[in-house]
């Protein structure tokens, strides 16, 4: 029989895109011979270029009309066997159908977040084991991976690795954490003040510097956590995606809320401690079992709407709590 050729779908977002790596090792560990490409949105390529279970990416740019049509011709010559919806999204469904391949896989409607997605899958799973990431292997062992270990294969480019040193050597930077106060929902964000007042007490305790990570978008967000850490002197700099990897890689410690820099920082085997609030850390956590998690929501707190404030949840959070945090992840008995 002719080897088979995958397409995977999951355009987007960082953490997701981390979330689906395990899943593509395991077609590419029981498929050696297999063609295996990436449908991604273009400025998400950095987590993926240079990972050997990967033959391509084809990236997109869905602001061009002229690039979408162009990608899905590349689909169709593609001549894929399976398609695999690791987003559920009508968008990346779509893609899916219109890449003509004869098998597409993705979970059902009872789990999408986008329920009619599944309109265009012949194969539908409900997941039934507790971690995102596992979601996504069940999905592939669907369509015939076998159970493999967990395996995050990141690359991090040397030229991006010395850009990051020198950025840090300029502000005097040798040893540092890295705190990400933004988080795309509001109600997943703990508040940019305590972030400042965390850097003060952690740059005391363990002489560190703290690096602030942001978006495009949330400098003022980053600009609030420099002026309430006083004159503790967080760095302010802008990291583009190919910087992060390196710099978080070179941390000490992570600090922030279930975005993707936090399941970025795991995934590379930097130290976690993760703030939830509104969403599940058993679904949605960093995946290490030595990372630790702060969590003050009751059970009826649950929920993935996207509020635009802090979740009282989130607002619980003391920098008390999330110290003695850094402290039981840093602890040498763990």
């Amino acid at each position: 029989m002719p080897e088979p050729r995958f397409l995977i779908l999951r355009m987007g977002a960082l953490g997701d895109i981390v979330h689906t790596l395990p899943a593509v090792h395991a077609l590419r560990e029981s498929f050696p011979g297999g063609q295996i490409d990436w449908l991604l949105d273009e400025k998400w390529t950095p987590i993926v270029e240079g990972n050997p279970d990967v033959n391509r990416i084809v990236a997109v740019n869905r602001g061009s009309a002229s690039n979408v049509m162009g990608a899905i011709g590349e689909l169709r010559r593609a001549r894929y066997s399976v398609a695999v919806d690791f987003q559920s999204l009508y968008r990346s469904a779509i893609f899916g159908w219109l890449s003509g391949a004869r098998e597409r896989a993705g979970f059902d409607s009872t789990y999408s977040r986008e329920p009619g997605a599944a309109f265009f899958y012949t194969k539908r799973i409900s997941p039934q084991r507790a971690h995102k990431i596992e979601h996504n292997l069940e999905l592939a062992e669907s369509i015939g991976a076998k159970a493999t270990p967990v395996c995050f294969p990141l690359r991090v480019s040397c030229e991006a690795a010395a850009e990051v040193r020198k950025i840090l050597d300029e502000d005097g930077v040798r040893e540092y954490f890295v705190m990400s106060p933004g988080g795309g929902w509001g109600s997943k964000c703990w508040p940019a003040e305590r972030y400042g007042r965390l850097h003060e007490a952690m740059a005391q305790k363990y002489g560190w510097a703290g690096v602030v990570s942001f978006s495009p978008g949330e400098m003022a967000l980053a600009e609030t956590v420099r002026r309430a850490a006083g004159n503790s002197e967080p760095v302010v700099r802008q990291f583009n995606l190919r910087q992060l990897l390196p710099l978080l890689r070179g941390a000490k410690l992570f600090v922030g809320a279930d975005t993707g820099p936090l399941h970025l920082a795991s995934a590379l085997g930097t130290p976690v401690v993760g703030l939830y609030g509104p969403t599940d850390p058993l679904r949605n956590g960093p995946y290490s079992r030595d990372d630790v998690v702060i969590r003050k929501a009751a059970a009826d707190e649950t929920t993935y709407k996207r509020g635009k404030s802090p979740a009282r949840s989130m607002l619980a959070i003391t920098v008390e709590d999330v110290m003695e945090a850094v402290e039981r992840r840093l602890s040498p008995c763990r």
